[in-house]
């Protein structure tokens, strides 16, 4: 793996870990609301920056990568709903590394049997092993909140389309991940839009802003600086390879859930950690 990928994959981790937290913080708030506003928060906060790719690169948009970035954003948008409804189910502890764990072994799956990336012997044990470590982190055996289980394996299938789908729109069609990123946050505050101008949600957007201002602003930042990451990582290394290779941020989920937030099973969970980091090991030496 080419160490500039495994560098952005690793900063990548820190930052969505940490807004995974602080979206867990937020999990008794109204979730489509909180979700709107973490979005339209991320299309203002990073529309300079994306003004100015614009004036720089001058890109052209055609049709057909209008139509790919719109499939991005749907599967984005269930991923999200889920993500924040399962923390309103389960901790995080337990919803993060299934839907972490679940996602990757899909995509990865996906992209060795239909996309025709061939991982290594040494990059397959590696993809192995971080399966074992998360499955083994996560409870393995069932226990825990079974809400917040099924929450995590309905998340992980969205990350594995988007994972799988998000590749192939910076690799096959060439659409700048900066793009896709922001146009994604975009794209997710419209089709939000209308659920949250309901009556009883229009009510709530003033006070959940009041209540969680530092977790939306901290979210709309972190969201997008974590998938840009791992976007440009895209381009520089197969999908099998990034997409196992990310999760080492369960390691860093598991540790704040269990510190910050006081959620059982860390001694547990933690004992995973060597099984994770030798196959984060495997695949950067694959």
């Amino acid at each position: 793996m080419d160490p500039r990928a495994l560098l952005l994959v690793l900063v990548a981790a820190v930052a969505h870990a940490s807004w995974n937290l602080l979206s867990k913080k937020a999990a008794q708030a109204d979730s489509l609301v909180f979700l709107w506003l973490v979005a339209a928060t991320a299309a203002v906060i990073w529309s300079p920056l994306f003004a100015g790719f614009l004036l720089v690169a001058g890109p052209t948009l055609s049709w057909g990568d209008l139509a790919v970035i719109g499939g991005s954003t749907a599967l984005h948008l269930g991923y999200f709903v889920l993500l924040q409804r399962g923390y309103g189910n389960g901790d995080l502890s337990i919803v993060y590394p299934v839907a972490r764990g679940t996602g990757p072994m899909l995509a990865s799956l996906v992209a060795v049997l239909f996309l025709g990336e061939r991982p290594t012997a040494v990059g397959v044990a590696g993809i192995v092993l971080v399966g074992v470590g998360v499955f083994l982190m996560s409870g393995g055996s069932g226990r825990g909140d079974l809400k917040g289980l099924a929450f995590g394996l309905a998340t992980g299938l969205f990350i594995a389309g988007y994972t799988v789908w998000d590749s192939r729109v910076v690799g096959v069609f060439a659409v700048a991940p900066i793009m896709l990123n922001y146009l994604d946050e975009v794209g997710r505050a419209l089709a939000l839009t209308p659920a949250v101008l309901t009556a009883r949600r229009r009510a709530l957007i003033l006070p959940v802003w009041r209540e969680h201002r530092a977790g939306v602003l901290g979210a709309a930042v972190l969201t997008f600086v974590s998938y840009l990451l791992v976007l440009i990582a895209f381009t520089m290394a197969p999908v099998s390879v990034v997409a196992p290779a990310r999760e080492i941020s369960v390691l860093i989920a598991v540790v704040l859930g269990g510190s910050l937030l006081a959620e059982s099973g860390l001694r547990h969970r933690l004992l995973a950690a060597g099984v994770i980091l030798g196959g984060i090991v495997a695949i950067a030496l694959s």
